[in-house]
């Protein structure tokens, strides 16, 4: 999950300033896990995933839900993890074999040239990463046709963002310093689907049966300080270090000293634990799909 919100709009930009943040997802890797988990629990109870599950994970990053979805397959399932870039693709192999995780396989491609042939998968999921996708219409039409017959897709994205301080806190303090430019409503960024329903029509159009949709709320936690928080926030988001990297010293300091403040109610005792909410959309491939 990025941020490519005022960053341009052509997919080479926006791949590579995902390229970019590669290396900071796999840093701060143990804090994104526990950050989005309650996510991933929730997409795997949606999608129906179980033991023996053969199951694609689209725009996997570093492999957090891939990990979550490989515990539930169990070694009679296979998980395929997808990300565009090359350095989320090998920073979850290597956790792969460091943490000995043998039911899971990483593959470099984008969302709109899946390598995987017609009915493959029993099941697919994408956490926080349809909303980047460059042509979502037809990139869904893609992945339902990798679904098996009577397959579970699940997808999860951004509530509103009122409802995700952790996200809609940081840009009205950097505005202060440097101009945000708005963004465009179906431009890729965070809350592309934050409309209920957008994205479930999206899927309906695209064929798919018994689409649903429900919001939950939980909590962004993880072992962060606020001292720690901008360097975890910045180094997450393309938009913030390009942003960032057109203050002065003394503009810098600044805003980090305005981050504390405004996000000082966020730390209780010391330790991340921000409201959010986000969309868990879901449906089924019919018996006799459309072929995108």
């Amino acid at each position: 999950m990025l941020d490519v919100t005022g960053m341009g709009d052509g997919p080479s930009e926006v791949l590579r300033l995902w390229n970019e943040s590669a290396p900071y997802w796999e840093k701060h890797s143990r804090a994104i896990q526990a950050m989005f988990k309650p996510i991933s629990r929730a997409m795997i109870a949606d999608a129906r995933i179980s033991t023996r599950d053969v199951v694609l994970d689209v725009a996997a990053g570093t492999g957090d839900p891939t990990f979550d979805i490989a515990k539930v397959c169990g070694p009679g399932g296979w998980v395929v993890g997808t990300d565009a870039i090359w350095g989320m693709v090998t920073a979850g192999r290597r956790r792969a074999d460091r943490d000995n995780v043998r039911n899971t396989y990483f593959v470099q491609c984008r969302a709109d040239a899946l390598p995987f042939r017609a009915e493959t998968f029993d099941a697919a999921m994408c956490r926080l990463g349809v909303m980047f996708f460059f042509n979502p219409a037809r990139d869904v039409r893609q992945l339902l046709s990798t679904l098996k017959p009577s397959g579970r897709l699940s997808f999860a994205v951004w509530g509103a963002s009122e409802f995700n301080p952790f996200f809609s806190i940081l840009p009205p303090i950097l505005q202060r310093y440097v101009p945000i430019p708005p963004t465009a409503p179906d431009a890729p960024g965070a809350f592309r689907f934050a409309e209920p329903g957008k994205l479930a029509g999206l899927l309906e159009a695209a064929g798919a049966s018994q689409v649903h949709e429900r919001a939950i709320d939980f909590a962004i936690e993880a072992d962060v300080s606020l001292e720690d928080f901008w360097t975890l926030r910045s180094e997450m988001s393309d938009t913030l270090r390009e942003r960032a990297k057109q203050l002065s010293p003394a503009q810098l300091a600044s805003v980090k000293r305005d981050v504390q403040v405004e996000c000082k109610p966020y730390f209780a005792a010391d330790r991340m634990s921000f409201p959010a909410r986000c969309l868990i959309v879901g449906a089924v491939k019919p018996p006799t799909a459309p072929t995108p």
